[in-house]
């Protein structure tokens, strides 16, 4: 970091240590052909879909109910946020349902991409099913749709991400987040026939200027975590014991209206009116509001961050008597509340 921060923080020409230090590590680990640099997840989802429209030629992109691949690409239900860009041109399916995924995309004309979460994050942490996951790799291969697997969050979950768990092979991979290791930061990559559209050399290729695209500090900082910090091994065994952690909640949670999604070494803590333990997808999810925004000020008392909406990612380097303090913390609450959180019958007056 101090290297690079006496070398140059950003630019419109990068030191050619760096960047090809960067490129290498990052096309190795994630096992791209080729790979281009962003400023945020928001931005690597942006070019994918870019040039998975130049590949094609086509203009529509299938996505998933409740999913969010970043500040302009919001679907909160079946149809785009408000603030999403080419609202005509998306067409929506339902998270974690084979037969509408399989219909949207081998049905829908025009489909240039198909762009999915492994794990939805904006549910908080909705887990794609195996299956689901399979399905959807499938049938955009048979339409001739690009396949867009967006790690942004999920890439922490093993050495070779959540593809890696899932038997995937995406067209391309987007990512973002840590990997910038507190710099701001995104990546887009795969194969090298779709990637070849951004390069300057080819006819009516697409642009990926940025004033801080080339941020050498945001690079170095991204490939010295990966070498140094968060090298395979300890990738394995840091998602091993979020595996134990996050264990421990769902069975506090019996007969209670908290319900626990997670997957390695994030979480999603959820507080629903009807108490449901099984969420395939955002519609699922009968949030009990009050009820969410208590947990989040009482953990604050107790010393614990979670976000409002109930997401939790544990922090590199965090010890297990921390993390058995938070389930005591949690048990306490539900102890605590326990009127307000016993899950009522049908046609009984809620108390919340």
């Amino acid at each position: 970091m101090a290297s690079a921060a006496d070398t140059a923080r950003s630019g419109h020409a990068t030191p050619s240590g760096a960047l090809e230090a960067a490129k290498q590590r990052f096309a190795k680990k994630n096992q791209l052909d080729l790979v281009r640099f962003t400023n945020s997840g928001t931005e690597a989802n942006l070019h994918a879909i870019q040039g998975a429209r130049r590949f094609t030629g086509k203009k529509k992109v299938v996505v998933f109910s409740g999913g969010y691949h970043g500040g302009c690409y919001l679907f909160p239900d079946n149809h785009p946020a408000e603030n999403c860009v080419d609202k005509d041109d998306w067409i929506v399916a339902e998270f974690n349902d084979i037969e509408d995924a399989k219909r949207k995309i081998e049905e829908s004309e025009d489909v240039a991409a198909v762009l999915v979460e492994g794990m939805q994050g904006r549910g908080p942490y909705l887990v794609g099913t195996h299956d689901f996951l399979q399905q959807v790799q499938s049938s955009a291969k048979k339409d001739g749709a690009v396949f867009i697997l967006d790690e942004v969050q999920t890439s922490r979950l093993s050495p070779g991400r959540l593809q890696e768990l899932e038997n995937l092979t995406p067209d391309i991979t987007t990512l973002g987040k840590f990997l910038g290791g507190g710099i701001t930061f995104g990546a887009f990559g795969g194969r090298a026939d779709i990637m070849r559209g951004y390069d300057p050399r080819e006819k009516n290729s697409l642009g990926n200027s940025g004033t801080f695209n080339n941020n050498t500090l945001g690079m170095t900082a991204g490939y010295t975590g990966l070498a140094q910090v968060y090298a395979a091994q300890v990738s394995r065994e840091f998602n091993v014991m979020g595996d134990q952690f996050r264990q421990r909640l769902p069975s506090l949670s019996h007969g209670t209206k908290m319900t626990v999604t997670d997957l390695g070494t994030i979480l999603g803590i959820h507080f629903l009116h009807d108490g449901k333990k099984e969420l395939k997808n955002y519609q699922d999810r009968l949030e009990n509001r009050d009820l969410s925004m208590l947990f989040w000020i009482e953990m604050m008392e107790d010393g614990f961050w979670i976000s409002q909406q109930g997401s939790l990612a544990v922090i590199l380097g965090t010890i297990w008597v921390e993390l058995e303090k938070f389930v005591n913390s949690v048990e306490k609450f539900l102890q605590r509340h326990a009127s307000l959180l016993e899950v009522r019958m049908v046609g009984e007056e809620s108390r919340l």
